[in-house]
This record gives structure tokens, sequence and C-alpha cells, in this order.
């Protein structure tokens, strides 16, 4: 069992700033990938951004020069710091870690709320 917990949502004017952060626990073997994705209401859910055990990353291009993905692998954290906040990015923001035994687990959630 490998658990994802997320925080750091919030509401926030656009413009401002929130940083997301994931812990993962639990029974976890070979990290391959960590990520970020979101959802907004009535789309699909899209990347915003990932990065590899190796640290290379991969955004979207909606969010590039704005959001900054990083992890700590000692923690099994990743983190998602998020600059110059549109109302655009207003989605549940979930994160998402892949092993290199193709193993794929799904945080909760949490919700970013940017009000313009």
């Amino acid at each position: 069992q490998v658990q994802l917990v997320e925080s750091g949502g919030g509401l926030v004017q656009s413009g401002g700033s929130l940083r997301l952060s994931c812990a993962a626990s639990g029974s976890i073997f070979s990290i391959n990938v960590m990520g970020w994705y979101r959802q907004a209401p009535g789309k699909q859910r899209e990347l915003v951004a990932k990065i590899s055990s190796g640290g290379s990353t991969n955004y979207t291009d909606s969010v590039k020069g704005r959001f900054t993905i990083s992890r700590d692998s000692a923690k099994n954290t990743v983190y998602l710091q998020m600059n110059s906040l549109k109302p655009d990015d207003t989605a549940v923001y979930y994160c998402n870690l892949q092993t290199f035994l193709r193993q794929d687990y799904w945080g909760q959630g949490t919700q970013v709320t940017v009000s313009s």
C-alpha cells in the first residue's frame, strides 16, 4: 500500500502564489516519476508538471515560467511552486507517483482556487 498525502491548496488572488506538497509513504519501491495533474470542472485531467528520478522535468505549456516542480527523494516528497497564478489555474490538483515496476498511484486531490 502506498499513500500520497497532498497539502498546500487554497484560495488565492490572481497573481498570487501557492506551494503544493505531496508526501508518499508505505511500501514504496523504485520511484520513477512524480508529478502533478489537475482537473477543472467539466474538463479532463491534465498533466501540469512531472519530474523523473534523475531530475528531468516536463511542464504543460500554460504553466511554463510560472510553476516549478521539485522533489526531495530522501523524503519521497514532491513540491509544486506556483507563482503568478491565474483564474484558469483553478482546479483540483492531484499528485501522481509512478514506479519502475509501472505501478501508478494517486493522491486524493487538493483544491486550488484563484480569484480574479
